[in-house]
């Protein structure tokens, strides 16, 4: 058992590598097994007809001898001569390699007799040479007969040993056949068995592979199809597929879960939903409305009471031209209040007060305008504009000693127009500006020149119309350096040009 969980455990990979480690040992042995034992057969195979191809080339060579012989003695020439010798001596070496130890062995003992007598018969060869060489008929003769004799006898015991070794040598080679014949049917036993048992370790291990994957594959189909309600895959290994079924096993359950919590609280949800929509609608709608409803009296009387005053000093065409820009401004406030507006409009709107203060103030600001006209349709919330100049006046320039100075641009910056209203006046420090640009800051309240809208409101009022939070930046280089606030509108080329 505790085997089995080890295997249990092992990866994939090692799983695999086990088994074709086990194949390629398998293989190894059997080849070497073969390979040895071939190579043994073949060896005995070569050693059992050698001693009889050794006799036949010995009496080969016997017969050289003899017939090199009576070559010479019938020619009597050098090329004769040194025939004989040289086989003379291929037949000495030849039965150097002869047994000359005593035994009882019949065979044994032939092949000592065949040695002694081959000496004894060159030594009657070479006696017979040098007895022709010298000339002595009689002598040569006699010799010659004697070596033709012992020829005979050594070429008849040859013949007898050599069928003699071939009886021997044929029982081997009977008994090595059937030898062979035995490992031929020992090894395709061996072969036959070794497929087997690679093609059953490899059935197993496929099988603890693919089993479970199929399980798995069939149950994701299911999931596929939207049945989150199937079994768990169970699994026992701890392997790659163990761990990639537990963590779908665990995906399958984590989405079941989820889809009940779902099915409990989508009912609930999709009310809230609308109902946030709705409210978000209505809420951005009440939102500009209320801060655009903030409109101080104090002003509209300070106002009326200059055109009475101005009526009274001067003459009715400038009195005219008075209430004329008071009554398009009061105009434009009460018919814009809940209104989207181009910003053309904002800008005339600041014309005209503008025209107003310079009259009640005697001329006291030098106004710029510097517009890119091609950039004023944008729609823009009512009453953005009027307020940042009125701030520009309130706290920038009313109680300096210089001439005021108020510059109204309008220009195109990358992907947005840029809408600004910069003051000469005293400006503010550093930590004030960041302050108004985090809206940390409470506006000062109680002006009765001021008609209510501040700064604060603005900005407000512009990031809920554009959805962003940084539509407005207030930037000032410190006292007395002036002030300028910017307007950062999106811009959209088809709808400007």
């Amino acid at each position: 058992m505790g085997r089995k969980n080890e295997f249990v455990g092992i990866s994939l990979q090692v799983k695999l590598m086990l088994a074709f480690a086990a194949t390629i040992v398998l293989v190894f042995g059997m080849n070497a097994y073969m390979y040895v034992n071939i190579n043994y057969f073949i060896n005995r195979l070569d050693s059992i007809y050698v001693s009889n191809i050794n006799l036949n080339e010995l009496e080969e060579e016997l017969t050289n001898v003899q017939t090199s012989m009576t070559k010479f003695l019938n020619t009597k020439t050098t090329d004769a001569m040194e025939e004989y010798y040289k086989h003379e001596q291929s037949y000495r070496n030849a039965i150097k390699t002869l047994k000359a130890e005593k035994s009882s062995d019949k065979l044994k003992l032939m092949e000592r007799n065949i040695k002694k007598m081959s000496e004894h018969y060159l030594l009657l060869t070479n006696q017979t040479i040098e007895a022709k060489r010298g000339r002595n008929v009689e002598k040569y003769k006699v010799r010659y007969e004697n070596a033709t004799a012992s020829y005979s006898y050594i070429s008849t015991y040859i013949y007898s040993l050599n069928n003699g070794l071939f009886k021997n040598n044929s029982v081997n080679y009977l008994a090595l056949s059937n030898s062979i014949r035995s490992l031929e049917r020992l090894s395709t036993f061996l072969i036959m068995s070794s497929a087997s048992a690679n093609i059953i370790v490899i059935l197993i291990l496929t099988q603890t592979i693919t089993r479970p994957l199929k399980i798995l594959a069939k149950t994701a189909n299911q999931v596929a199809e939207g049945n989150f309600d199937v079994e768990v895959v169970e699994v026992s290994s701890h392997d790659e597929v163990g761990v990639v079924t537990k963590a779908f096993d665990q995906m399958v359950i984590s989405i079941r879960d989820y889809i009940t919590r779902l099915k409990e609280s989508v009912e609930n949800e999709r009310n809230l939903k609308e109902r946030e929509l709705r409210m978000e609608s209505h809420l951005k709608d009440a939102q500009l409305k209320y801060l655009q409803a903030q409109i101080n009296p104090h002003f509209l009387f300070n106002t009326l009471n200059a055109g009475a005053q101005l009526a009274m000093f001067e003459g009715a065409e400038s009195t005219c031209e008075y209430v004329q820009n008071v009554a398009e401004f009061f105009r434009y406030s009460i018919k814009k209040n809940h209104e989207v507006v181009a910003l053309h409009e904002e800008i005339e709107l600041v014309d005209h007060y503008i025209y107003i203060l310079n009259v009640r103030y005697s001329g006291a600001i030098h106004y710029e305008k510097h517009i890119d006209n091609r950039l004023t349709e944008i729609e823009v919330p009512s009453m953005i504009l009027q307020p940042i100049v009125e701030n520009s006046f309130q706290y920038g320039l009313r109680d300096i000693e210089w001439e005021g100075k108020i510059v109204l641009s309008v220009y195109l910056n990358g992907e947005e127009i840029c809408v600004s209203v910069f003051d000469n006046g005293v400006g503010m420090e550093e930590e004030l500006v960041k302050q108004l640009n985090k809206r940390k800051t409470r506006e000062k309240k109680g002006n009765k020149d001021s008609n209510g809208i501040g700064l604060n409101n603005v900005m407000e009022r512009l990031s809920l119309y554009f959805n962003h939070e940084e539509v407005v930046t207030i930037s000032s280089e410190g006292m007395n350096c002036g002030t300028e606030v910017t307007f950062h509108l999106p811009w959209k080329c088809e709808e400007n040009f």
